[in-house]
């Protein structure tokens, strides 16, 4: 590479460096100065998610740090991190954690959860930072990675723009909020800035020949794997960069490979000695595996046609999403996406795509053209989250996307260079060009970021994108019960509970046996005082999934509010018992069940019956005034004023202002 000259111009009081000369090329200064570039990638990566700053925690953080049992201890934490599934903690029970087959074992940004929890509390504006820092160190490698990359094979200038290119389409590119605005898609941040810091030691080491990088780079990878299982993409990537970029040996190739093959084997023996030696089966359940259909009342799996036409769909809606990232949703499953056949021109166009893309990959392969190398890119690392491999729990996400973008965003940077040579070296234009499209990604960008707010605003915002996802529907429901019951919102508790009937309701006709819609609607019907078609709610869970905790749980308050009101409110004692026989039924030792049927008993002269349920009460809560005192008025109503009198003295020592707080109804 020839040395770079300075031409200088007149001094006017103007700038003294106007261009730079490299061999026969001549390009602006600000192309070539790697400080200006650094400066402004890690600017604008901040910048574009600055507004996540004051959001809350949203989505699957609940999963990973706020209901998560070891990430919430902060560093006492750690032990049970590094030894169990990732969702353990959140689960608390053993074969939960597995419900997405093959378990996920993703300890090391939940240790990093854990650090921030220890230092500073559970404080979601923690999270976001260290989320754009991260986000923006990813920037920094890549922008680094490539110039180093473009350096060894093309002149300074092609190096720089495409690397500027590249970088700045990648950071503003508004298909990574999922990962960014959300503090779980910290995986995903860690996963890709490993993998390429990685890489990039790894070329450090094979260019100077120094060992060490060749460490830091496993110990990199090692991490990267430790955040999310696609980092071990890069084991194919590594030597496909090599082959693209160095004249390096097959022999020496391996070798620069080696501590990350390592890396990769050590991850593999703590992952399957905790998760066990298998991939695990497809479950039967729609929300954890997207390929299956209903046939009269049984899932069946889709066809091998059935699932593959489905899958490239998926695979043609991300290179749409890319191209033109609108909209945007973080939900795409069942049925917003659902059974595709090979008759939807859909799945036929989006064959034709990748036929294209990996005919030209094959054909720029042995001359070793960069775009061919960013299409290869792209195709090995969306391949383990493509679901050809193996389920990976949902048909696509955003999310996914986050590392297959940096082949997407290199192609697009190497045929911008291409169109200014073809045009007449019309740098300035073209890369005007491509900084018009960044802005107004990072437009896109920051008005997405708005949705990631919290949970209610990114789901009633994303319904309307993905208003046929089951899982979807259940989320805006069970959001609007949580914020019904919240202060301030008792004038429209009403209209909240009446919008979630419908949104469960519809996604218990998207999905027929959604145990988790069912058991929200009958909470929604609950607090809608409809306490018959609550029990039905939760009985039809109960008939999806015998022995649910929580629908049995649900169905015994319900049995007892419904007897509740229909004594107090609709004075019919007779109703009112038989549904609190019914609760009793199912919690023998529930004393506002025991409580309550006593008080029925008495109001219809059944007053043996009324002492015998107060009784029961006193013996599961002794230390309960109200108890005792019911207890003696029972005794008084039933002619024995003296026995009466002695529970009514207890109830005093318990609490001396007992008799004038049941005076004044209390």
């Amino acid at each position: 590479m020839s040395r770079k000259k300075i031409s200088k111009g007149k001094k006017t009081g103007a700038r003294p460096q106007v261009s730079v000369t490299s061999g026969t090329e001549s390009f602006p200064a600000w192309l070539t100065n790697q400080r200006l570039h650094l400066i402004a990638i890690f600017s604008l990566a901040f910048l574009l998610y600055a507004n996540t700053l004051s959001h809350d925690y949203a989505l699957d953080d609940a999963i990973v740090i706020t209901e998560n049992m070891y990430t919430s201890e902060g560093i006492s934490g750690f032990p049970g991190i590094l030894s169990k599934d990732t969702f353990f903690g959140f689960f608390k029970e053993e074969g939960k954690a597995q419900l997405v087959a093959g378990g996920r074992y993703r300890p090391f940004t939940l240790l990093l959860f854990a650090i921030e929890v220890q230092l500073f509390g559970t404080q979601p504006w923690v999270g976001h930072l260290m989320n754009i820092l991260y986000f923006g160190l990813t920037g920094i490698v890549l922008y680094l990675l490539l110039l180093r990359l473009f350096r060894l094979r093309f002149s300074a200038g092609k190096a720089y723009f495409v690397a500027l290119a590249a970088t700045l389409l990648f950071v503003a590119h508004p298909i990574h909020t999922e990962v960014v605005a959300n503090i779980k898609g910290r995986d995903e941040i860690i996963s890709l800035l490993g993998s390429l810091s990685a890489l990039y030691f790894c070329l450090r080491a094979y260019l100077e020949k120094k060992p060490r990088w060749n460490l830091l780079a496993g110990v990199l990878f090692f991490a990267a794997l430790l955040s999310k299982e696609n980092a071990i993409t890069f084991l194919a990537v590594v030597p496909l960069t090599f082959y693209f970029f160095t004249k390096a040996k097959t022999g020496n190739i391996l070798k620069q490979l080696a501590p990350l093959a390592v890396a990769a084997v050590v991850f593999l023996v703590i992952r399957f000695s905790i998760l066990g030696f298998s991939l695990g089966e497809a479950p039967r359940e729609l929300m954890n595996n997207p390929f299956l259909k209903i046939v009269g009342t049984q899932w069946v799996p889709f066809s091998f046609g059935e699932k593959m036409a489905t899958i490239l769909y998926t695979l043609g809606k991300y290179l749409q999403l890319l191209v033109f990232p609108h909209p945007l949703t973080h939900d795409y499953y069942p049925k917003h996406i659902y059974l595709m056949s090979w008759g939807d021109w859909q799945v036929l166009l989006s064959l034709i795509a990748y036929i294209g893309l990996i005919v030209y990959a094959v054909r720029g392969f042995r001359r070793r053209d960069p775009v061919s190398y960013s299409i290869l890119f792209f195709l090995l690392t969306i391949s383990i989250v493509s679901n050809i491999l193996f389920p990976v729990g949902t048909n696509m996400s955003e999310r996914l996307i986050f590392m297959p973008s940096v082949g997407f965003c290199l192609a697009i940077a190497i045929l911008a260079w291409r169109l200014q040579k073809q045009l007449g070296e019309k740098l300035v234009p073209v890369f005007a060009s491509i900084s018009l499209i960044a802005l107004l990604f990072g437009i896109k960008t920051v008005v997405r970021n708005q949705a990631w707010e919290d949970n209610f605003t990114l789901f009633s915002t994303d319904i309307y994108h993905s208003p046929n996802s089951a899982k979807l529907r259940n989320a805006m429901g069970g959001e609007l019960l949580t914020q019904s019951l919240k202060p301030g919102n008792e004038s429209t508790q009403q209209a909240m509970w009446q919008e979630a009937v419908g949104h469960l309701q519809e996604a218990i006709r998207l999905h027929p046996t959604y145990k988790g819609a069912y058991v929200l609607l009958g909470n929604a019907y609950n607090y809608l005082k409809q306490f018959d078609q609550s029990i039905a709610a939760y009985q039809q869970a109960l008939q999806i999934s015998p022995g649910d905790q929580l629908a049995e749980d649900n169905l015994a308050i319900t049995y007892r509010d419904a007897g509740k009101y229909a004594g107090e409110t609709r004075g019919n004692l007779q109703l009112a018992t038989q549904y609190l026989q019914q609760a009793l039924q199912m919690r023998p030792n529930e004393a506002e069940t025991l409580r309550l049927l006593g008080v029925a008993a008495g109001m219809g002269g059944q007053h043996q019956q009324s002492i015998d349920y107060f009784s029961r009460v006193t013996e599961l809560t002794p230390n309960s005034a109200t108890a005792w005192f019911d207890l003696g008025v029972a005794y008084i109503q039933s002619g024995q004023p003296q026995v009466g009198q002695i529970y009514i003295d207890r109830a005093k020592e318990i609490d001396p202002n007992i008799e004038a707080q049941r005076r004044q109804g209390q």
